[in-house]
Order: structure tokens, then sequence, then C-alpha cells
């Protein structure tokens, strides 16, 4: 059982569910799902964002019957043994996670600001920075989750600079694409919208867990807006070819931010988002370092620095694009499999034991 001074409210859970689905994805997502669906892509982000409605709303219904997080979720349906093991494999997925939002935001930097950045020197500092606001407890770090939403709010202004030069004849026609391409492209969000599965850790961590519920449904709801704001925004602004091409859409359209005292906006905007993937990096340690302690009864601390230690070298030992992008496809495949298959199927499986044991 978790202490309740270590607890945080409810409308909490709202912050810390879209903080990390706000990472590194919105800077570029836009030419992944338009290579599928096109100027309808704006289509599946709504889609997507269905989607994950659905799976939280059926991972609150899970953690309410276990009243636990997801290792007691496994050891309820497979058994200590099998449990832990299946448990394990999460850490895994929260540790890439980690690793993933780490240097592709340290790629960003490289590209657009310091193409000499020490990959090794800036990860050991942000990742000193991440252990020493875990270090102060979970309410600490959702501290931090609070104001990476409210801080860069500033920046979502920037997206009615490109109006001027935009056409919404680009959406036209609507519904042009096959319903295979629009499932293609939702598929291709999956990578961007991931994070809300932390839920399945943090749960025991709020007061009156069900009071949040509502309060998670809050925060897909701003991270859905974000990505459509962004994603129509790119749609309208570049043409087909253009988008095409464009590894970085938002950092492209930052470019055209001109204001009386700042020549290169998208130096800001890609500074201040250090805001916003610090608590990614954040949440993902405190969750694999929480589940370890958990798991093995060894103290969370001895834990986090193992983990930071490993995300440090696996990041310094990742040097170019391809080896990033592959990781990433990867990951996202199976982020995909474990939303979409293995949720449900816990899910269903968990409401099967619970019958079962009721009749009995």
């Amino acid at each position: 059982m978790v202490n309740d001074r270590f607890k945080i409210s409810p409308y909490l859970a709202l912050f810390v569910i879209s903080t990390n689905q706000i990472g590194v994805g919105v800077l570029g997502f836009q030419r992944i799902i338009a290579k599928s669906a096109g100027h309808d892509s704006w289509i599946a982000i709504i889609l997507a964002a269905l989607c994950v409605h659905f799976l939280l709303f059926i991972m609150y219904m899970m953690l309410k019957k276990t009243d636990g997080d997801i290792i007691n979720i496994h050891q309820n349906i497979f058994g200590k043994l099998i449990g832990n093991f299946l448990s394990n494999l999460f850490i895994v997925y929260l540790i890439v996670q980690t690793i993933l939002v780490l240097r592709t935001y340290l790629e960003v930097l490289q590209v657009w600001m310091f193409p000499e950045l020490n990959i090794w020197v800036f990860s050991f500092y942000f990742l000193g920075l991440a252990v020493y606001i875990i270090s102060g407890g979970f309410r600490v770090v959702v501290g931090i989750c609070f104001f990476s939403i409210v801080l860069p709010l500033y920046l979502w202004f920037s997206a009615a600079f490109p109006l001027e030069f935009s056409s919404f004849r680009n959406l036209l026609p609507i519904f042009d694409h096959s319903i295979k391409d629009m499932a293609l492209a939702t598929k291709d969000m999956t990578l961007s919208i991931i994070g809300f599965e932390i839920i399945l850790v943090f749960y025991p961590f709020i007061k009156n867990p069900e009071k949040s519920h509502k309060w998670a449904h809050f925060g897909v709801m701003y991270t859905t807006l974000v990505y459509l704001v962004m994603g129509v925004t790119a749609l309208i602004f570049f043409s087909p070819g253009q988008l095409e091409k464009t590894i970085w859409a938002t950092l492209s359209m930052w470019k055209i931010v001109q204001m009386p005292i700042v020549e290169r906006f998208e130096y800001i905007g890609i500074a201040s988002w250090m805001l916003v993937v610090l608590p990614n990096v954040c949440l993902s340690l405190w969750g694999a370092s929480r589940l370890l302690k958990k798991i093995y009864n060894v103290k969370q601390k001895y834990m986090l620095w193992a983990i930071a230690l490993f995300v440090l070298i696996i990041s310094g030992l990742l040097t170019n694009r391809k080896e990033i992008n592959v990781l990433n496809e990867i990951y996202s495949q199976v982020g995909f499999y474990f939303l979409y298959l293995y949720i449900p199927f816990l899910f269903i499986a968990t409401l099967i034991l619970y019958k079962v044991r009721n009749k009995e």
C-alpha cells in the first residue's frame, strides 16, 4: 500500500497522462501519417484518440478490480512467476521508451542547433537532472509534469503564423482515402500517442483513483487537440510533395515565425521543448525503477541509478539516424501490439477471472 502523503490529487492525472503523450513525436508526426492517408490524415488523429479513450477506459476497469498496478494484474492472472516475468518485459518497454525520447531529442538538437553536440556529456547531465527530480518522490515528478504543460503553452500560438501562407483547399476532398489507408495512418499514430499506459504504474499513487478517471480522459482530449492543431496546420501549410520530404514539420513551421526581438524562433521552441521531454524521461525512469523495487524488493534509488546508467550507455552508442529509426520502428510495432492486442487480452482475462471467483 502507498502512504497517503505520497499520493496525488485525482485531477493531476490529466497532466501526467497528457505530458507523457506529448513528446518528441509532435515535432514530426505529420509526415508519417500523411504517407498513408495524405490530406485525410487529420481524421486518423481523431480515430487514434478514440482508440486511446477506449484503451484507457479498460485499463481503469482492470486497475479498479485489482486495486493495484500492472504487477498485481499480471500476478492475479498468471501467478507470481509468469506474472513477474511479464512485468519485467513491461519494464524493458519503459526503459526503451526512455532511450528513444532522450536520443530523438538529442538528434533534434544536433540537426537544428548544435551539430558538434557531445551526446555523452549532454545525456549525462540530462539523466542526472532526471534522477535528481525522481529522488524527490513521485509528487515532485508530477509537479514537473504540471509545469511541462503550463509553461510551454505559448508555443501553440505559433500555429497562427503559418496560416498567412496556408490554403485550406489542401484538405479537400474530404474522405478521399480508403478504410485501409485510414487504418494504416491510425496505426502510424501509435508512436506519437504512446505514453498513457503509464497509468498502469502510478494508479496506486492517486487519492480516490476512481475520481481520476475523467481527468485522465481530459488529458487525452488535450493531447488530441494539440496533435490536431499541429497536424491540420501542417497539412494546409505544406503541399503533399513538401510534407513528404519534411522530417520535422513542426520545426519547419516555426522557422517562419517572425518577431521584432526573435530572429530564429525554432531555437526558442527546441530549447523550450526540453521542458516537455524532461517529464517524459522522468516518468519512464520512475515507472521502471518503481516496478523493479516492487518485484525484487530492492531500494528504488539503486534501481534508478542502474537504469539511468544503462540509458546513458545505449543513448551514446546510437550514433546515426538509421539506428534511431530502426529502434523507433521496433518500439512502435511493439507498442501497437501491446496496446491493441495485449491490453484487451488482459482486460478479458481479468473479467473472466473475477467472474469465476465470484461464482466460487
